[in-house]
Parts: C-alpha cells; sequence; structure tokens
C-alpha cells in the first residue's frame, strides 16, 4: 500500500534479526493502495511482503494472522505469515504493528478477461466453504455503525442532490433483516489490486485487512460491482455472467441470498462510495498516497438503485 512509515535498509536488517530467511538484499515502498504501508522484503531466500498496519491495533491483528494461516492450509491462494525462531508473526516496528507474510507470483491487472474473472469467482467461493470451520471472528470494520459516522462527517462536502441520496440509501439499509442469509468469513475488499494474476492463472488474493465475518452474498456483491461492470457503473453482462455461474457452480446462492441480492449490490456500493468520499476529502499525509475518485461508485450506486 502507500507508504506512509518510511524504513531504512538498516532498520529493517535488525528487525529481521529473529527470522531465519536469509540475508535482505532490497527493499522497495509499494505505491498503491491507502491504508497500510507496504514493503517488498528480498532476501537471499525468498521474497515477502511487510505490512506496517497504520490504523489498527495491536489486538486487532491476531484474527488475520491466523486466517491467512488457515486459509493457506486449505490451498487458498494467499499470503503465508512468515513466523520468527519462536513461531511469533506479529511484531512491531517504529512502535506500529507489522507483520511479514509470502510474495505471491504475478501481479494485479486493469483489465481482466472472462478466463481471470472467472478464476476470482471459484477462488472466492472456495475461500467461502473454507471460512466455514474459521472458529475466530471480527466485526465488520466497514459496518453499520462506520457508515453513519463517515457519514456524517462527508455530508458538508456533498451537493444537495448527493446528500439526499446518501441520506435515502443509509435509511435502507439500516432497515435491512439480513439475519437469515448465509454468513462466514469474507474478503471484504476483493478489487482487482487486491489480486494476482501470473498469465491468466490466479497467484492469489492480497489484503486481508477488512476480512471479518459477515454476509458472504455481500462479499459477492463488492466483486461483481469492481470485477463486472463498465466506466460507467454499469453491469457488462458477460462478465457478470461468466462471474455468478462460476461462483454458484463452488457455492449456490440460497433463496434468502437471491431476494437480498439487490439491496447487498447496493450496500456494497454505498461501502466504497463513502469510503472514497472520506479519502477523498480527508487524505492522510503519506509518501506515495493517492486517493481514488468517489464519483465511480456514485454512479453505480445509482445504477444499483435503478434496478431494486
Amino acid at each position: 500500500m502507500s507508504v506512509f512509515t518510511t524504513l531504512s535498509l538498516e532498520e529493517v536488517r535488525q528487525w529481521l534479526t529473529p527470522f531465519n530467511i536469509g540475508e535482505l538484499q532490497t527493499l522497495r515502498g509499494i505505491a498503491a493502495g491507502i491504508t497500510n504501508t507496504n514493503y517488498f522484503v528480498e532476501t537471499s531466500q525468498a521474497r515477502y511482503v511487510l505490512t506496517v498496519f497504520e490504523k489498527n491495533d495491536f489486538d486487532e491483528l491476531p484474527y488475520f494472522v491466523h486466517l491467512l494461516a488457515h486459509l493457506s492450509r486449505h490451498g487458498v491462494l494467499c499470503p503465508r505469515p512468515i513466523a520468527d525462531s519462536n513461531g511469533v508473526a506479529l511484531h512491531r516496528i517504529h512502535g506500529k504493528p507489522a507483520l511479514m507474510v509470502s510474495c505471491l507470483k504475478g501481479s494485479d491487472v486493469d483489465q481482466p478477461n472472462l478466463a481471470q474473472i472467472e478464476a476470482v469467482a471459484l477462488t472466492l467461493a472456495r475461500m467461502h466453504f473454507a471460512g466455514l470451520d474459521f472458529n475466530e471472528q471480527s466485526h465488520n470494520q466497514r459496518g453499520q455503525g462506520w457508515r453513519a459516522m463517515t457519514a456524517q462527517q462527508v455530508m458538508p462536502k456533498l451537493t444537495a442532490v448527493q446528500q439526499h441520496l446518501l441520506q435515502e440509501e443509509l435509511e435502507f439499509q439500516h432497515g435491512l433483516d439480513l439475519s437469515d442469509v448465509p454468513h462466514g468469513v469474507i474478503h471484504g475488499d476483493l478489487f482487482r489490486d487486491n489480486v494476482l494474476f501470473d498469465g491468466d492463472a490466479l497467484g492469489g488474493f492480497i489484503d486481508f485487512y477488512y476480512a471479518c465475518h459477515d454476509v458472504l452474498a455481500y462479499d459477492v456483491a463488492i466483486a461483481v460491482n469492481e470485477w463486472c461492470v463498465d466506466a460507467n457503473g454499469h453491469f457488462v453482462d458477460e462478465k457478470l455472467a461468466v462471474f455468478m455461474n462460476a461462483y454458484q457452480s463452488v457455492r449456490a446462492f440460497t433463496p434468502a441470498e437471491k431476494t437480498h441480492w439487490p439491496a447487498l449490490l447496493r450496500r456494497a456500493a454505498l461501502r466504497f462510495w463513502l469510503s472514497r468520499l472520506y479519502d477523498f476529502h480527508y487524505p492522510v499525509a503519506g509518501e506515495l498516497t493517492h486517493a481514488k475518485d468517489p464519483a465511480h461508485f456514485e454512479r453505480v450506486l445509482l445504477n444499483r438503485k435503478a434496478f431494486t
């Protein structure tokens, strides 16, 4: 992600002392995203990713470490936490929590083809199944309370039309009862820059730090709002059909999920409209930071409301 915490080669070399992973050779900041600091760490043995957590408290993070380890053991393509010689993976650097994980093959794609979209859908469904026997839970950091608080912060920055749209959608989402739909581990942020490909082969899902226990179909809604739309936020029918057919070939939607699907698509659009509005109007100073355009998810939300 963006570099908010600047680290030197010597600092990281000292930090790596308890790890048995060879000699540090190179350190490079990763200029993408807007939440945590990430570096590529290359040693004489392998390449890793070091994440410095900018917003999470230390005691919030064991869930993510244990989840990644669990998914890795179940064959889900994702980063594997790297533990030191004492079996400890989570440490501190600059007083902030830090975790090093395996570096997956491939890179993100800007314009995914149908084979890549199918691979994402299949892997997401398998991840949802693998998470069913994960015995820890974490609340959704971007749930109802966050939506209300963030909306209050960004509301003065919006036009009257946007304010009406936001208030109307908040009230609609607040009234939803999703108790009858399947819940489990969700990724929560499965955007194109969080999926790596080596050609058409999926290298893995990354950035699980919004993962939590929530509605599984909501995770699917987040994904299709990203992977299956055009620049105006409209669904591309062929892409949507490939994604949904692939996902449901592994885990079919229940009748309740089908009923709530249009509302979940709206909830997914609202979540990212709000987060992008906040990041745009209240940017955090960082070395390589950039905020994504909130107008895109405003268009997505308007499109989803039109078909509800």
